[in-house]
């Protein structure tokens, strides 16, 4: 049985989009059953029903700073589609502790950058600002501090030096569309193993391959 997979977006949905393309495959492992969004003008809305994904809308703005109103809602939304599974796709709302301690090891996020390094706003100018070789993309489980569950995959782009946030922001994009769909995979299969703050994957043998930027040629 595939897993049921809600995915949570405030805006154009583009990691969104690579789910649920992932997902098509017969033999992945889990199913987006719906994108549910809290915001009216997220393109990724349109993107949703353009591939026949349900689609819901929890506009956020009435609830201001009552967090725990709108997850009650949320919840009710998840529980009627069945959800199993929750991916975090540029979904501009924080949510309680309580929210995520019951979700936890079942919610995923992903951030752009290389984390520890570089969490919050403007991972890309921050990553510029420090002058480093490599960044990337990360997926992480999800905690009530952000930006900082448990790492469960990682890849990595050169920072070249005439890179602007916009230049580097759109090449580690081309990462997180390949390992967001890849960390759902593990997710789903059951081959992740939380270990304290650690993720583990069971059968992994890593990779023999090195990235070195900039290149001593």
């Amino acid at each position: 049985m595939k897993r049921r997979v809600a995915i949570l977006i405030s805006g154009r949905g583009s990691n969104m989009t690579a789910l649920i393309e992932a997902a098509k495959a017969s033999d992945f492992p889990a199913e987006i059953a719906v994108v549910i969004s809290n915001r009216a003008d997220a393109a990724g809305l349109a993107r949703a029903k353009a591939s026949a994904v349900a689609t819901e809308l929890i506009e956020s703005k009435p609830f201001g700073k009552d967090r725990a109103a709108f997850e009650t809602v949320l919840e009710e939304k998840l529980k009627q589609h069945r959800i199993e599974l929750i991916c975090l796709g540029g979904f501009m709302r924080l949510f309680t502790a309580e929210f995520v301690q019951r979700w936890y090891g079942r919610m995923l996020n992903i951030h752009p950058s290389l984390l520890p390094s570089f969490p919050g706003l403007d991972p890309h100018g921050q990553a510029l600002k420090a002058g480093v070789k490599i960044s990337g993309a990360t997926v992480h489980f999800v905690i009530p501090e952000t930006d900082a569950g448990p790492i469960v995959m990682q890849g990595a782009v050169p920072v070249q030096d005439g890179d602007t946030a916009e230049a580097l922001s759109e090449r580690i994009l081309t990462i997180e569309h390949r390992i967001y769909p890849e960390a759902l995979r593990l997710l789903a299969s059951g081959r992740l193993r939380l270990e304290g703050d650690l993720c583990k994957i069971e059968g992994n043998g890593g990779s023999s391959e090195s990235l070195i930027s900039p290149s001593a040629r």
